[in-house]
């Protein structure tokens, strides 16, 4: 029994008496009606009485009969019928009677309980229950009534986790209602069906992420239902637990206790939507924005739109803002290319969205990107229609926002978060890139389980892109604005996958790097293409055999190669890449050289296409990285991932190393990012031969060994990849190409390991030890790769194992490259990068054909 008299004494109980009682609240099922319905009924009793007497002389005559009394109740509600639980708990009062066979007694205190076994549809059991005190005329006075509901079970959405959101749970609510000296006389009857329905409706369709939240809605809506009922308003008790929230507790559960319906009141029953807002006062706020184009250069366009963001004080000029405008753009999604939505007679989109950091409220904000639109050449049309540039708010951190902006704003309507969000998969799919976590504010459920509600396997899939611009850039582009440089045109892009699982639907091609090393000691063919014709007639051989992209280096990675000066390096690379986009240079070689042994039959297509030729410089070196984008080069190939050369392992900030690291990092960032240039960021450890105990990672081997090094790879990597891409200055997440780096720091074992399972490199997995710590989201996760085996050591390796086996020099291992370039094609690689382009093209091609 939960009520109790203050200052009591000893009490003598009574307990779950059970008996068959005719009431006409109805059964589980039915309603009310004029036809009693049989049920069971449990009484219990706790009586207030001195029992020292009785104790003293072993006599019950000091005492009270509880056998008495039990019987007296059985037999007073047995012949009868009730209204309602509250009649038969006056009634149980009266058919108690005399409660002690001393008149002083008479006015001694009992606690009464009447429970209904079978509850209402939904609840398991209700119950009154109260004090009564009997007075020396026979009448009772009551009060401390309390109306209980036990075990309502409802199946709702509840919860921050994302399975969570994903499939309903039960909830059990136990609720009290005490209306104090009123609730027995009829016309202050408490509805439990009534009130059991209501609640069970309005769980149905609540959304809360938190059990308080919940807990509080249900207090709220509770007082709310029963305003207006009592004089004075009831206080209301309130548990709410989840059965299914730990495994090893029977529950998680809130309590609370309430007598104001408007306090705690959670936003699923007042949602506030701000109609007026206020510039952020503590730090800057972080609003995601999603752009689409297709219209004129994409990819240009949306370059362009971005730098614009960053200097909203010049976009903005004329238009006051207070204080000083600032906006910056921290993270960045893929590159998608998407059907065209709502009105499908146009070209193609390409989408993305960033996440910004901004001190401009939403209409301010508003303004800014209407005004890009504007410049990047927004062609007005229809809604939905083409355009060069559209930009969009999307959510502007937790906010629900929807005003007008008035004058101030050309009239616009600013509704935030975005109202059509949710049935936008080329919105969705790249939020989901960045913050797929975030929870919507008003739907209450994260970025990755709307998309994953939306998501139609047997629609058109929406592919990535990796956009090359062309450089060198056209003396007659330049920007408006000194503040941000000049965006290159697009010379072309590539599509992929946005998931290997969409393979079926999507045709494959691998594309191929060939390497060009104008050095004089490269491990593999060192000295053969350092003259600049050799050089030009490997280019034109290999753009002839199926060649889409060219790596030049100048500085060989061979473990105990000679320094090169950056001075060297540049006199290397710069005239080699020059040579290409030059048609003149690649004309001399249709004429046949002495020796050359050439025989690409050239063509004005040939030259044509070697001069718009993607260009990739194999360089850790800013310097070199910068020198040889403005002679042409479209991609920066890092083996060291924009650390140096010297970073394994990292080393803190404020020491020289650390100190060394970071000036690599800002350096290649700041250069990658004023020329828009894919990277391809390598996985290594410094020298290619050390550094191959991959032992701290043993918590990811399955039950064959395998898995550390991939894990290794992916948290390395992905820690500065996460890098390069997150924060202010980041490179944009769709120029990112990832390396695993197989031949550089990875025993003979842990390059098979790598390659056999690449695809799992970048897979949508957990990482991270998850006993020691919460696993974490894979950094690597969705990023294209470049798989890089030709020729390397290891191949050499395996062909030396078992007395028939046999030493090879790099030019003799095409075969062996053929098997492993054949992997990384059925493990989903973007790029290859090979020697021997004429026998990789026909292997790469069979290999499409099959994966």
């Amino acid at each position: 029994m939960a009520l109790y008299r203050a200052g009591t004494e000893d009490i003598i109980r009574v307990n779950d008496l059970v008996i068959p009682v005719s009431l006409h609240t109805g059964a589980q099922w039915p309603t009310e009606s004029d036809t009693p319905v049989e049920q069971l009924v449990s009484i219990s009793l706790s009586i207030f009485h001195d029992v020292s007497k009785t104790a003293e002389t072993d006599d019950l005559k000091f005492s009270i009969n509880y056998s008495e009394i039990a019987k007296r109740i059985r037999t007073a509600v047995a012949s009868k019928t009730f209204v309602s639980l509250q009649e038969l708990s006056r009634y149980v009062c009266q058919s108690a009677g005399p409660i002690s066979p001393s008149d002083d007694a008479l006015g001694s205190e009992i606690c009464v309980k009447v429970k209904q076994l079978k509850g209402p549809l939904h609840a398991k059991t209700i119950a009154i229950e109260h004090l009564a005190k009997r007075m020396p005329n026979g009448s009772w006075t009551h009060r401390k009534i309390n109306h209980i509901v036990e075990d309502l079970t409802c199946p709702i959405i509840v919860g921050i986790n994302p399975a969570e959101r994903l499939e309903r749970q039960n909830v059990v609510v136990n609720l009290s209602v005490d209306t104090g000296d009123q609730g027995l006389e009829r016309g202050y009857w408490l509805d439990f069906r009534n009130l059991i329905k209501v609640l069970y409706e309005d769980l149905s369709v609540s959304n809360f992420q938190t059990l308080e939240a919940l807990t509080s809605s249900v207090a709220s809506k509770t007082l709310q239902h029963l305003a207006n009922s009592y004089p004075t308003t009831p206080t209301v008790s309130v548990r709410v637990a989840k059965p299914s929230a730990l495994t090893l507790a029977g529950s998680a559960e809130v309590e609370i206790c309430r007598t104001d319906a408007q306090s705690d009141v959670p936003s699923k029953f007042t949602q506030s939507v701000a109609s007026t807002f206020e510039h952020p006062k503590n730090g800057l706020a972080t609003v995601a924005i999603a752009l689409g184009s297709n219209l004129g250069d994409s990819f240009r366009n949306i370059e362009y739109a971005l730098r614009l963001l960053e200097i909203p004080e010049e976009i903005l000029e004329g238009f006051p803002v207070e204080p000083r405008p600032v906006l910056a753009v921290v993270n960045t999604s893929f590159l998608y290319e998407t059907a065209p939505m709502y009105v499908t007679d146009q070209p193609s989109f390409i989408n993305c969205a960033c996440i910004v950091e901004t001190n401009l409220s939403p209409p301010d904000v508003l303004e800014l990107i209407k005004r890009i639109e504007f410049i990047v050449g927004r062609v007005p049309s229809i809604r939905n229609g083409p355009r060069a540039v559209d930009l969009d708010i999307i959510f502007y951190d937790h906010i629900v926002f929807d005003a007008l902006g008035g004058t101030r704003y050309g009239n616009r309507d600013v509704v935030i978060p975005h109202p059509r969000v949710q049935e936008r998969e080329f919105v969705l799919r790249p939020l989901n890139d960045m913050i797929p976590g975030y929870i919507h504010p008003v739907l209450k459920k994260t970025v990755a389980i709307l998309l994953q509600d939306i998501y139609d396997p047997t629609g058109r899939p929406m592919n990535k892109v990796l956009p090359i611009p062309r450089y060198p850039i056209s003396p007659t582009l330049s920007s408006p604005y000194s503040s941000i440089p000049p965006v290159p045109e697009t010379l072309t892009h590539w599509t992929y996958p946005s998931d290997p699982s969409m393979r079926t639907s999507y045709t494959r091609k691998t594309h191929i790097m060939a390497t060009l090393n104008v050095t004089p000691d490269s491990f593999s063919d060192g000295a053969k293409h350092d003259a600049l014709p050799a050089a030009l007639q490997y280019v034109s051989s290999s753009v002839a055999a199926g060649a889409t992209i060219i790596d030049v280096g100048g500085y060989s990675t061979r473990p105990g190669a000679a320094f090169v000066s950056v001075e060297d390096e540049v006199a290397r690379v710069v005239p080699a890449i020059k040579a290409i986009r030059d048609a003149a240079s690649l004309e001399t070689l249709s004429s046949p050289q002495p020796n050359d042994n050439n025989d690409v039959a050239f063509s004005d297509d040939l030259v044509k296409r070697i001069v718009d030729l993607p260009i990739s410089m194999d360089t850790f070196r800013w310097e070199v990285a910068e020198a040889g984008i403005n002679a042409g080069a479209n991609c920066i190939n890092d083996v060291y991932a924009f650390t140096g050369p010297d970073s394994w392992p990292l080393s803190p900030a404020g020491t020289e190393k650390g100190d060394r690291e970071a000036l690599y990092m800002s350096k290649l960032k700041a250069v990658a990012r004023q020329y828009a240039v894919p990277v391809v960021l390598m996985h290594s450890r410094g020298e290619a031969g050390k550094n191959k105990d991959y032992g701290e990672y043993a918590y990811a081997e399955d039950t064959f060994g395998r898995g550390a090094v991939l894990e290794g790879v992916r948290v390395e990597l992905g820690a500065k990849v996460d890098q390069i891409v997150l924060g202010k200055g980041g490179v944009r997440r769709w120029l990112v190409v990832a390396d695993p780096g197989i031949g550089f720091s990875k025993s003979l074992n842990g390059n098979l390991e790598v390659l056999r399972s690449a695809r799992d490199v970048v897979a949508g997995v957990k990482i991270g030890d998850k006993i020691v710590l919460e696993s974490h989201r894979n950094p690597l996760r969705g990023y294209p790769q470049l798989i890089g085996v030709s020729r390397k050591s290891f191949l050499g390796a395996i062909l030396a194992q078992d007395p028939e086996g046999r030493e090879t020099e790099p030019k003799e291992r095409t075969w062996a490259t053929a098997a492993a370039v054949s992997c990384a094609v059925q493990q989903g690689a973007l790029i290859v990068r090979v020697h021997d382009v004429k026998e990789m093209a026909d292997v790469i091609k069979v290999a499409d054909a099959l994966w």
